[in-house]
C-alpha cells in the first residue's frame, strides 16, 4: 500500500516528505507509544502509528527501517522532529483518529500486521 493511500484512509495530513508519499510502499504496520517495545518486538513493519511526538520516535523508526510514522489523536510534532524526519527521509503523517481505530482501518484496508521478532 502506498503512503498516499494510508494518508487517504486515515484522512491524515502529510507533515514531511510529501513528495515520497506516492512512491513509497508499506506492506505492514504496528502501533505503539513505547519505543522500547518497537525496538524489541517489531520486524519488517514499514509504518509506525504512535502518539509519542519526540525525536526518539524518528530515531527508533530509522533504526528499524520504518519509512513512515503516523501520529494519532491529532498529535503534531514540533519543528525539530519534523526536520529530523526530513533529514532521515521518513514520511510523517498526522491523523485525528485514535490508535485503535487507525490500526483497524488500515488492517481492514489490507495492510498486514507483519512479523514480530
Amino acid at each position: 500500500m502506498k503512503i498516499s493511500e494510508v494518508a487517504r484512509i486515515l484522512n491524515a495530513e502529510v507533515l514531511c516528505c510529501a513528495d515520497a508519499a506516492d512512491s513509497t510502499e508499506v506492506h505492514s504496520a504496528c502501533g505503539s507509544d513505547m519505543m522500547s517495545d518497537v525496538l524489541a518486538y517489531v520486524k519488517d513493519q514499514g509504518l509506525l502509528l504512535s502518539g509519542l511526538c519526540n525525536p526518539q520516535v524518528v530515531r527508533t523508526a530509522e533504526m528499524m527501517d520504518i519509512v513512515c510514522i503516523a501520529f494519532v489523536r491529532g498529535k503534531r510534532p514540533d519543528r525539530t522532529v519534523i526536520d529530523l524526519a526530513a533529514e532521515k527521509g521518513i514520511i510523517l503523517l498526522s491523523t485525528d483518529y485514535r490508535m485503535y481505530l487507525a490500526c483497524g482501518m488500515l488492517y481492514k484496508a489490507g495492510l498486514d500486521a507483519g512479523k514480530a521478532i
